[in-house]
């Protein structure tokens, strides 16, 4: 793994996150590449170091699920029922855009691991379950990603904290029972899914919660992961569907409010010496330019974190 100037921010991107979808899917695929685009332009591109991953192996993915549900979705053979609930077409595309983004965030770990905090365009999947994918979710990047690090020895306990306005159901179902990893979702408590799973902590938040109060519950919730947890690795969820011009979300969070929601999650594992990897997760909209610079949001105040170090050491 090359290093990157310490001064800059690891961020992993592939250019193939991005598919042919039917017209007028309500999956905004393009906003990858508008994020892309903007963390590269000329106002931003000094902060940053972009990682491009290779799709990730089987043997990865069966850590995360089952293999009959692998091989499902690569040899597209999953049934029409499966592929209505993952809610995308399955295409030798998207198969391919789940194994880049699964390892996309196995990257994002490492590099996080090997330099404290590093981001992904991309990832967050946490519909997708064992043995089915559902709401726009094939693989389970994130539990893909902490299996495969535990496996390898470079990981033992690993903290998710989940703030996409959608419950991360999937994560917590792979992780149920797992003492070596603690699940924290907030999420808006009316939202999909309709069937909740049980998170180690689950914090559901009333339609219309705004800035002030979602913060006050998020400061909270991380107050009440256990001390004695001491996690290797941190993956933060930085879903953006939290806005109040969402098309899928029900909360009322403004630009600034998710700014001071990135702030705080990184100032806390800044703080106590995490690592902290952090995935997009969700946005919805037909806007995608206004979409990239809500997603842009975790990685500029990452990069901020960096440069504050730097500055300060």
């Amino acid at each position: 793994m090359r290093r990157a100037n310490p001064m800059k921010l690891s961020v992993v991107h592939h250019s193939d996150y991005a598919v042919a979808l039917p017209e007028g899917h309500r999956f905004p695929i393009n906003k990858f590449a508008a994020l892309a685009r903007f963390l590269q332009d000329a106002e931003n591109s000094h902060r940053f170091a972009f990682h491009a991953p290779s799709a990730a192996s089987i043997a990865d993915l069966e850590r995360a699920h089952d293999p009959a549900y692998v091989a499902g979705v690569l040899d597209l053979s999953l049934d029409a029922a499966a592929v209505r609930r993952l809610g995308f077409p399955l295409t030798e595309e998207v198969a391919r855009r789940a194994r880049l983004a699964s390892a996309g965030s196995l990257l994002t770990g490492r590099l996080a691991l090997a330099q404290g905090l590093a981001t992904h365009v991309a990832g967050g999947s946490h519909h997708a379950h064992r043995e089915f994918g559902a709401g726009f979710c094939v693989f389970n990047d994130v539990a893909v990603a902490i299996r495969t690090l535990q496996a390898e020895g470079a990981v033992r306990r690993v903290l998710v904290i989940d703030c996409d306005v959608h419950q991360g159901d999937g994560t917590a179902a792979i992780f149920a029972g797992d003492k070596n990893v603690f699940t924290l979702s907030l999420h808006c408590a009316s939202n999909f899914p309709v069937r909740k799973a049980v998170s180690d902590l689950d914090v559901a938040l009333a339609d219309g919660t705004g800035d002030e109060a979602y913060l006050a519950a998020l400061r909270q919730a991380i107050q009440q992961v256990p001390d004695d947890f001491c996690p290797d690795l941190v993956f933060y969820n930085a879903g953006v569907d939290v806005h109040a011009h969402d098309r899928l979300g029900r909360l009322a969070l403004s630009d600034a409010g998710i700014a001071a929601r990135e702030r705080l999650v990184i100032a806390y594992c800044r703080g106590q010496r995490l690592p902290l990897a952090c995935v997009s997760g969700g946005g919805y909209g037909s806007d995608v330019v206004a979409l990239a610079r809500r997603h842009a949001l975790v990685h500029l105040c990452a990069a901020e974190a960096l440069a504050a170090d730097h500055h300060g050491s």
